[in-house]
């Protein structure tokens, strides 16, 4: 049977994984120890998608990622402060982050059909494959992420390196799909040369997704899976092999320094 896609390549935080509540407790806990007011859910979902690095630039009141200047009028290396927030994420990034409803049965529907999968994203690369092995095991088998000669998202660099590893031609018909929550998705297909599908629970709303270019959208799992393995998509996936949240875990990993996000 073919398909409509050669590979289904992944972004990972508010696309499979939900690690919002993680990633604001610890800019939260990073910004108290600093002095500097906290931020809430929400700004804190507008901030992500770049790296942890441009989250804590964003996070910071002046917005100034050289110096970070304290309240007090004092000032302290905002290289410090990067790598305190690093640690605080990596003592929590498994307290409350889980896997969206459905995903982990759509990334086995794609085993089964034979669908080769990867994730790309910008976190640190030893956190990307940290995280998708704990949460997905070997459901998936390629996990990319920023390294010395891969830049992060929007370059192209981390999409390549999956499909090489997959061993799936970038221009192959049927082509291989791009599946994220934001504009850096969008770009980043679109420096990839492959078709983008955007998902709307994830960090962004449709409306904005829509402002940067977005054309093909994905609701919920159900429909993630019909437009990647034809309709129809077996709806009773979605629902038993998940539980009611549909959070599964593969082989929990150890907690290590999980970088960007």
């Amino acid at each position: 049977m073919s398909y409509p896609c050669s590979a289904a390549i992944f972004d990972l935080d508010g696309t499979l994984l939900d690690t919002l509540d993680d990633l604001a407790a610890a800019t939260n806990a990073t910004l108290a120890a600093y002095g500097f007011p906290v931020r809430t859910r929400e700004e804190v979902r507008l901030f992500v998608g770049n790296g942890v690095e441009k989250l804590m630039e964003r996070a910071l009141p002046d917005g100034h990622a050289t110096v970070a200047h304290l309240p007090d009028g004092s000032s302290a290396d905002f290289g410090a402060l990067l790598a305190d927030f690093k640690s605080r994420y990596a003592a929590c990034c498994e307290d409350r982050t889980r896997p969206y409803p459905g995903i982990p049965a759509l990334l086995a529907a794609l085993r089964d059909a034979g669908i080769p999968v990867a994730v790309v994203s910008n976190k640190f690369d030893a956190a990307v494959k940290a995280l998708s092995a704990a949460y997905f095991g070997d459901l998936i088998p390629v996990a990319v992420g920023e390294r010395d000669g891969v830049r992060k998202k929007p370059a192209p660099d981390t999409v390549f390196e999956a499909l090489r590893l997959l061993g799936v031609p970038a221009d192959g018909t049927p082509s291989p799909v791009y599946i994220g929550d934001s504009d850096v998705d969008i770009a980043t297909a679109a420096a990839a040369g492959l078709p983008c599908i955007s998902v709307t629970w994830g960090f962004r709303s449709r409306p904005f997704l829509t402002s940067h270019g977005a054309s093909t959208f994905a609701d919920s799992a159900a429909t993630l899976g019909a437009l990647l393995l034809g309709n129809p998509y077996s709806l009773s996936r979605e629902t038993g092999e998940t539980g009611e949240t549909g959070e599964t875990r593969g082989t929990r990993g150890t907690r290590g320094t999980l970088g960007d996000s």
